[in-house]
């Protein structure tokens, strides 16, 4: 016979066991009452220590934050000197600026060690050769490896903007078609197809897009040549043309996209999901010919960087703020997903609430400004599968996707 008074056994599913159905029925509803309950009074209790206390809320706040795969993300573990890697795993600019640190700590040991006079420097030239003489050694930094919940507990890293400054010279060195010191030309795309297409459509969508486009759909005449991706790109290039497009179909949807840098790659090759046209999103904008904005979050590895100075390049650097649109390319999880809005700052209404920053606390400044957005379209979503050292796959291959690489979730590539 069951007690009037209900004891939580944390070992099993129910406070005891009966045979009879509609019993355990009613013993698991009960259970349920005694758990919201208890919760219940926990919330309660907290709110009225929270109340008397309001730093114990800011804490809770604050170390509030879910455990994603973002943040369990795992980082390859490599030399100095191999983290330039295309395919490494690596956060190139919290290297960088590890790097930068050492060899300040570095130069300052080396001042404290000068010696004052003359007569020092001769005994220390005079009491040694010069391969006697052992080279200094970098101070090395302990580097204690971070738990899944402090890195959760960490600021929010997904949304930073990316820095390409923090581009290593090997990767630099590797494609100098795309990471130039010189003034980068002004873009000039020409978007096609893959052959016997029916994405015009698609296709014209994509000048749109990218400033200074246009659109040749590829000849599909039983009698015509069928030129390919490599003597399409010898076309372009004669015509000073930076980068061609080729927009592929499956079933009469846009499944892919290839990018490739002219004169000499490297070639890109995404799939596409997700494709939605602007017509089609609710409460959707139209686009004008206005120069957009160009927005690069969270891409952190040398692949990551090679993708966003591939995506730069594709846009002119100097954007006409008047037309008010941004492209936005978010990297979440290797998908990176782009979206097209037109934005509009107006004054914050009475029922609205200020901007609060990733730390919880109001942002200083916007008080009374909001942002309006539109999306304009169109919106899809790529993921990377392969980067050719030139222009096709027989080329070579710098990078590419392979089936097991997404069997470690906590691990990404860009």
């Amino acid at each position: 016979m069951a007690s009037k008074k209900l004891k939580l056994s944390s070992k099993a599913h129910l406070p005891f066991k009966t045979a009879n159905k509609e019993k355990r029925q009613g013993l698991h509803i009960k259970r349920k009452k005694a758990q919201d309950s208890i919760r219940r009074d926990e919330r309660f209790r907290r709110r009225r220590e929270e109340d008397r206390d309001p730093s114990l809320r800011e804490e809770r706040l604050k170390a509030n934050v879910p455990l994603t795969l973002e943040r369990k993300r795992v980082w390859d573990e490599v030399d100095r000197d191999t983290s330039d890697g295309v395919g490494l795993s690596v956060d190139v600019e919290r290297l960088k600026r590890q790097r930068l640190e050492e060899e300040k700590d570095a130069l300052e040991e080396d001042e404290t060690q000068i010696p004052d006079s003359e007569e020092e420097r001769d005994s220390m030239i005079d009491s040694a050769s010069e391969d006697e003489i052992e080279k200094p050694t970098l101070p090395q930094k302990s580097l204690k490896r971070k738990t899944a919940t402090e890195r959760a507990t960490s600021p929010v890293q997904s949304t930073t903007s990316t820095g390409l400054n923090f581009t290593p010279e090997a990767l630099a060195a590797k494609f100098p078609n795309l990471f130039s010191t010189d003034t980068p030309p002004i873009p000039k795309i020409l978007i096609t197809t893959s052959l016997n297409s029916t994405l015009h459509n698609e296709g014209q969508l994509l000048t749109t897009l990218f400033p200074h486009s246009v659109y040749i759909p590829r000849s599909s005449h039983r009698y015509g040549h069928k030129f390919s991706v490599r003597e399409i790109a010898s076309f372009a290039s004669n015509r000073n043309y930076t980068a061609v497009l080729v927009l592929k179909e499956d079933l009469k949807k846009p499944t892919g996209l290839t990018v490739v840098h002219l004169p000499f790659g490297p070639t890109c090759h995404y799939s596409i999901s997700n494709w939605i046209e602007g017509r089609r999103l609710p409460g959707h904008g139209n686009p004008t010919s206005h120069i957009p904005e160009l927005i690069l979050n969270n891409f952190r590895t040398p692949l990551g960087l090679l993708v966003a100075k591939s995506f730069q390049t594709m846009f002119p650097p100097q954007p006409e703020l008047q037309g008010r649109q941004v492209v936005t390319l978010h990297n979440q999880r290797d998908y990176i997903f782009l979206r097209r809005h037109r934005y509009v700052f107006r004054e914050k209404r009475a029922t609205e609430k200020n901007v609060v920053g990733p730390d919880g606390k109001e942002v200083e400044g916007a008080q009374g400004i909001r942002a309006g957005l539109q999306e304009l379209g169109p919106r899809f979503t790529l993921k990377l599968r392969r980067v050719d050292r030139g222009i096709q796959r027989a080329s070579g291959q710098e990078w590419e996707w392979k089936v097991r690489m997404e069997k470690e979730r906590t691990k990404f590539q860009l």
